[in-house]
């Protein structure tokens, strides 16, 4: 992914560092900071972490149920705990 500091860049937006995007729900889903270092993030509708990226290629995906307590985790090293939602059939 490429960091959105180079797109503001490309698009000649000016822009300071860190730069930190939130939802609706003041949850960030982006933070990067001036030495290239980025986050991104993905929620849920109840504020729960479901998708987190870095810029060293690192990532964890987390499903939940109804009640927001997770139910699967796997990240990038491959690490796996709990069952995914496509083997509940």
């Amino acid at each position: 992914m490429k960091p959105l500091s180079e797109i503001y860049k490309e698009l000649g937006i000016g822009f300071t560092f860190p730069i930190e995007i939130t939802d609706s729900n003041c949850n960030q889903t982006y933070f990067e900071a001036s030495d290239g270092y980025w986050d991104r993030y993905e929620w849920d509708g109840t504020g729960n972490a479901t998708y987190r990226q870095d810029s060293g290629g690192n990532w964890e995906r987390y499903e939940r149920d109804a009640n927001g307590d997770e139910t699967y985790y796997e990240n990038s090293e491959g690490y796996k705990r709990g069952t995914p939602k496509s083997t509940n059939q």
